[in-house]
């Protein structure tokens, strides 16, 4: 049957993360209801699935149907049934042997820190907090130790039989004019809270509890206790993905 491909973004504050469950309300549970409405019921494939509260800029999600499909259509009915939640801001028939998880080649995410001595209503739900200034050059130093190919078992929450060695192809903080601090990761895959852990690593350098240094033994003991929990989930974006 034809594949198609969407390309959404989604405000991931009113959900219970990306992922289908029987009791709560989750994005891919909203999108697959509004696909069998408008089309017939599918099973859609993400690029990764995002955690409660996590948002994305770049989403992409792939199905196949039997169903004469208009993709202009499509992304316009789905966005208004969706919306504003969830856009879909495109939608294509692609080859057979696209699927939007197993094709990408590259994902991206971004996290922001807001770095001021008071909290910013208008950005609560799309920032971290943190009052104690950050130490910007020694945050970078952490993370630049875990670019590359390497078992991540020490910030990722395990998943029965799954392997938690992931490839990082890039990864830096930036300092942005509004207070916010941000982080931009990309790697060809990432595990279970992976990123949120790295963010929550790089505060507590950036506040000095620990030495930038310390990011090698921690990555080296392959135990998640040794890690430093993990960074509200608020304020992750899923930011492109790449094929």
């Amino acid at each position: 049957m034809p594949i198609y491909r969407l390309d959404l973004s989604y405000d991931g504050s009113g959900f219970h993360g990306y992922a289908r469950q029987p009791t709560v309300r989750t994005v891919q549970g909203e999108l697959e209801a509004v696909l069998a409405r408008v089309l017939e019921p599918v099973d859609t494939v993400v690029a990764g699935r995002t955690d409660a509260g996590v948002h994305a800029c770049h989403q992409v999600v792939s199905f196949s149907t039997g169903k004469l499909v208009d993709p202009d259509r499509l992304a316009r009915s789905l966005t208004k049934l969706l919306g504003p939640e969830i856009v879909v801001y495109a939608a294509a028939r692609v080859p057979e042997d696209f699927s939007a998880r197993f094709s990408a080649t590259r994902r991206t995410y971004r996290y922001r820190v807001l770095n001021s001595p008071f909290p910013d209503p208008l950005r609560r739900a799309t920032s971290w907090h943190v009052r104690e200034p950050l130490d910007l050059e020694a945050m970078n130093r952490a993370v630049g130790y875990l670019v590359g190919e390497h078992d991540f078992a020490s910030f990722c929450r395990r998943r029965e039989g799954a392997s938690t060695v992931r490839t990082v192809l890039s990864a830096g903080w930036s300092a942005r004019s509004d207070s916010i601090l941000e982080l931009e990761i990309a790697g060809t895959a990432f595990c279970h809270q992976m990123v949120r852990s790295i963010v929550a690593l790089s505060v507590d350098v950036g506040r000095g509890r620990i030495e930038p240094g310390t990011t090698p033994l921690i990555l080296d003991a392959k135990d998640r206790n040794r890690a430093r929990g993990a960074a509200p989930p608020h304020g992750l974006v899923l930011w492109q993905v790449d094929y």
